[in-house]
């Protein structure tokens, strides 16, 4: 009996994988395709260092979407182009917690309503700890 279960349960879950993965590769491929195309510069210009800046940098990072390894290189880099670390830490949260690109398929997979309550508390809690991580390291 349990290996019945578990050899439906594997088909199930094999099934579910085939039909998910065109999904996922195309998320894949258009968040890539939105960090090539997009120049470094083009953040710069946009963060005007008031305090605007973390909301901004949340909404630029929640539609652009990506890993963290690779948020860290344009953190650095969008610091050395003196965006300010407010608005930069706030991109980056936003980048790698929030996904606009990829909430089509978020929904598809564990329903709209939670991938809509997941992105909107993840975009106000990016704003958040961008402030909190300011006010700590001015502290410090």
């Amino acid at each position: 009996m349990q290996t019945q279960n578990s050899k439906q349960a594997l088909i199930k879950a094999t099934n579910m994988m085939w039909r998910v993965a065109p999904i996922i590769l195309g998320t894949i491929i258009l968040v890539s395709l939105a960090s090539v195309l997009i120049p470094k510069s083009f953040y710069a210009a946009i963060f005007q260092n008031n305090l605007l800046d973390p909301i901004v940098g949340s909404a630029i990072g929640s539609i652009l979407a990506g890993n963290p390894i690779t948020s860290y290189i344009i953190g650095g880099e969008l610091l050395k182009q003196g965006v300010s670390l407010i608005a930069v830490t706030a991109f980056i949260v936003a980048w790698v917690t929030v996904g606009i690109v990829q909430l089509p398929a978020e929904s598809m997979i564990l329903g709209k309503r939670f991938a809509i309550t997941r992105n909107l508390v993840s975009f106000i809690l990016s704003i958040i700890v961008a402030i909190l991580t300011y006010i700590i390291l001015t502290i410090i």
